[in-house]
C-alpha cells in the first residue's frame, strides 16, 4: 500500500518515519506551505487590543512562533496577558507554547469542533473577547460559530497558506507510484489541502476518485462527502480525530484487513 503524506515539510517527518518503520511505502507531497505576513499597521493595532482578551486560540506551531515574534516587536509583554486562557489546537502547538511558559488547554479532538466543546469557551459570557492566532483562511468555521454567540473576535492573520510550487513537479512521479502501488491512501488534514489536491489532479480525475482518504475532522469529511456526491465518485473516506502516527497506523491496519 502507498501512503501519500500531505503534511507540510516541517511536520511530515515523524509520520513518514512511523509508517516506513512498518514497511509501508510513503510519498511526501506537502500540499501546504506557510509564508509569514508582514507586521502591518492593522496587525499592530490588534496587538494593542490583545490584553483585553479573555481567551487566545492558537491554531499551529507556526502561529505560536510568529505570534510571539510580533508580540515582542509591538512592545506587548507576556506578563500583560497573564489573565488570559490559552487554547492550542493540538499537542504540538501546546508544546511550543510551553517553551514560553504558557500552559494551554488542548481539545480531545484536534479540530475546530473539538475546541468549541471546551468548557472554557462554552461558559464564556456573551461579549467576551477571543483572539485567534491563525493563518489566512483558517478556522473560519470556529470564528463564525463564536461570533454567532455574540463573542467579540480579534482576528490575527499571521501567515498565508499556499500550495508549494514543488507539488506540480512531483505529480508525474507520484502518478507512477500510484500505478505501481494500488491501493493508495491520502492524508487530508484541512479544507485547503483537499482543494489543492483536487487542483493538482484536475487533468487526471481518476486519481482523485480511486483514492482512500484519511481525513482529519468532521467538517472537512462532510465537505468531501458533498464533493463525492457532486462528482459522482465512490472514493472512501476514513475520519480521523488525531494525526498521531499510531492512530493512522491503526486505521491503515483495519483497512488492510478489509481488503
Amino acid at each position: 500500500m502507498l501512503f501519500v503524506n500531505t503534511r507540510p515539510q516541517d511536520r511530515a517527518a515523524a509520520l513518514t518515519a512511523a509508517l516506513s518503520n512498518q514497511q509501508l511505502s510513503v510519498f511526501e507531497l506537502p500540499l501546504l506551505e506557510l509564508e509569514a505576513m508582514q507586521l502591518s499597521a492593522e496587525l499592530y493595532d490588534l496587538y494593542q487590543k490583545l490584553p483585553s482578551a479573555q481567551v487566545i486560540v492558537v491554531v499551529s506551531p507556526t502561529a505560536v512562533e510568529l505570534g510571539m515574534q510580533y508580540l515582542q516587536q509591538t512592545g506587548i509583554q507576556l506578563e500583560q496577558l497573564s489573565h488570559i486562557q490559552w487554547i492550542a489546537v493540538g499537542l504540538k502547538t501546546a508544546q511550543v507554547l510551553a517553551k514560553y511558559g504558557i500552559q494551554a488547554l488542548i481539545p480531545e479532538i484536534e479540530t475546530s469542533e473539538g475546541m468549541l466543546q471546551l468548557p472554557c469557551l462554552q461558559n464564556l459570557p456573551q461579549g467576551s473577547c477571543i483572539a485567534f492566532w491563525r493563518g489566512e483562511g483558517g478556522r473560519q468555521f470556529m470564528m463564525q460559530q463564536l461570533q454567532a454567540q455574540a463573542m467579540h473576535i480579534l482576528n490575527f492573520v499571521l501567515y498565508r497558506r499556499q500550495c508549494p510550487p514543488i507539488c506540480q513537479a512531483l505529480i508525474p512521479l507520484l502518478a507512477k507510484k500510484i500505478q505501481e502501488n494500488l491501493p493508495y491512501s491520502v492524508l487530508i488534514s484541512s479544507e485547503a489541502s483537499w482543494l489543492n489536491w483536487q487542483a493538482l489532479w484536475q487533468n487526471q480525475p481518476e486519481i482523485i476518485k480511486n483514492a482512500h482518504y484519511m481525513v482529519l475532522g468532521t467538517r472537512v469529511a462532510q465537505l468531501m462527502q458533498q464533493d463525492r456526491q457532486l462528482q459522482q465518485a465512490d472514493f472512501q473516506i476514513t475520519l480521523l480525530d488525531t494525526l498521531h502516527p499510531a492512530a493512522i497506523l491503526a486505521h491503515l491496519a483495519l483497512e488492510k484487513g478489509k481488503a
